[in-house]
């Protein structure tokens, strides 16, 4: 995983990087501004997912074999399965396990790798050695071969799949922090903390993590694209949703059997894969740039 620049603030130092300096650059760049409008739109798809599709019954995973293998058309604009149901309700109910659950994974994951990482970078020693060498084994495996390994080994399912990658991506969480906590315990704000006797915990939890939402929300958007493929890759070999519920990985594994006949059974959902990957990826190079000081005039 690439390594994202750090900027900490003071307290009662003017914040450079406030939500209407990065609103403005975002407005500014066209690739960030079509990446923003994706990513908000596909969310409101998958939130209102059921009153959008034209047939959410079908979409949830009800046969309509009088349908079966149609092109797109009018009536069904992204065609139909082998099994008649509407490809157009699967992508847009798919939407919900394909997005919704990715933000918890990364959001567990920080949740549980932010306050390890914090911890070691500011207790060193022992406590130190311990937090890393367990991070370290984690880190020797790639996270998703990792999450395979974990969800062939609890078995099958979209929530079990989903603890797999919490469990296999926290690490990185946690070498990011402890990385910028070791620099941030240096700072004159928190050795003022210290010299007043305020305890480790409060000085951890009210000067330390807040400095580091920057980075953390850098990292947290480039990864959400990368869990939302990983959900897929899962989804696809067979260890996350299980057949007839919706997910786009899924459906790519059920019509890579027909992709040269009936390639619209694939084709659709992977190009919604990979669109949000890639708005998740460049709103994340957007932000990486903005709270870098050194791209900082």
């Amino acid at each position: 995983m690439a390594t994202i620049p750090v900027l900490t603030v003071e307290p009662k130092v003017q914040r450079t990087r406030t939500f209407r300096h990065v609103l403005s650059v975002i407005v500014r760049d066209p690739l960030s501004l079509v990446s923003t409008v994706v990513i908000i739109l596909f969310i409101l798809i998958a939130i209102f997912a059921w009153q959008i599709a034209p047939f959410p019954l079908e979409g949830a995973g009800k046969t309509n074999v009088a349908n079966t293998m149609l092109a797109p058309s009018l009536e069904h604009p992204f065609g139909t399965d082998k099994l008649g149901r509407d490809i157009l309700s699967r992508v847009i109910v798919g939407a919900q396990p394909a997005l919704l659950v990715p933000f918890g994974v990364v959001l567990f994951a920080i949740l549980i790798g932010a306050p390890l990482g914090a911890i070691a970078g500011y207790k060193g020693g022992w406590v130190d050695e311990v937090i890393m060498r367990i991070t370290d084994l984690f880190l020797a495996f790639p996270p998703l071969l990792l999450a395979m390994a974990i969800a062939s080994s609890i078995g099958r399912g979209l929530g079990k799949a989903a603890f797999a990658l919490v469990i296999s991506w926290w690490p990185w969480y946690t070498r990011l922090v402890r990385g910028v906590t070791l620099s941030l315990k240096e700072r004159y704000f928190v050795e003022a903390a210290q010299a007043v006797g305020v305890r480790d915990f409060v000085i951890i939890l009210r000067h330390i993590l807040p400095n580091i939402i920057s980075p953390i929300l850098v990292q947290a958007t480039v990864d959400l694209g990368t869990v939302i493929l990983s959900m897929g890759g899962l989804a696809f070999m067979g260890l996350g949703t299980q057949p007839p519920s919706p997910d786009w990985g899924l459906m790519v594994s059920e019509g890579r059997t027909y992709i040269l006949t009936q390639p619209w059974i694939a084709t659709y959902p992977g190009i919604a894969i990979f669109v949000v990957v890639l708005a998740f990826n460049l709103l994340g190079d957007t932000l990486r740039d903005i709270f870098d000081p050194r791209q900082y005039r």
